[in-house]
């Protein structure tokens, strides 16, 4: 059974970057033939894929929000994070990781998400 658990503050400030980490456990990030995403959900814009990063290391963004946004991983601690720079309150949302499988295209386990909110 693969696990995905999301970390990180629950409040930043606008302008700060916020960081993610995605603990996950069952399974391998390199293990080839998954990806491993960002997804957040906010009550204005709904569910919106941020990035992911895939099993041999390359990343891919969103082109909406690649300009301030990286993903990176610690193979030695399966772990995927996101960082997000210059945060305004647009970036409020719901923070998901996710599993996805290259041959359906589709997310198979996700993590159960972790609240964070950008205000001064």
């Amino acid at each position: 059974q693969v696990q995905l658990q999301e970390a990180g503050p629950g409040l930043v400030k606008p302008s700060q970057t916020l960081s993610l980490t995605c603990t996950v456990s069952g399974g391998s990030i390199t293990t080839r033939g998954y990806y491993w995403s960002w997804i957040r959900r906010s009550p204005g814009k709904g569910l919106e894929w941020m990035g992911g990063i895939v099993s041999d290391g390359v990343t891919y963004y969103n082109p909406s929000l690649k300009s301030h946004t990286s993903i990176s991983r610690d193979t030695s601690k399966n772990q995927f994070s996101l960082q997000l720079r210059s945060v305004t309150p647009e970036d409020t949302a719901v923070y998901y990781c996710a599993r996805g499988r290259v041959t359906v295209d589709a997310y198979d386990y996700w993590g159960q998400g972790t609240q964070v909110t950008v205000s001064s």
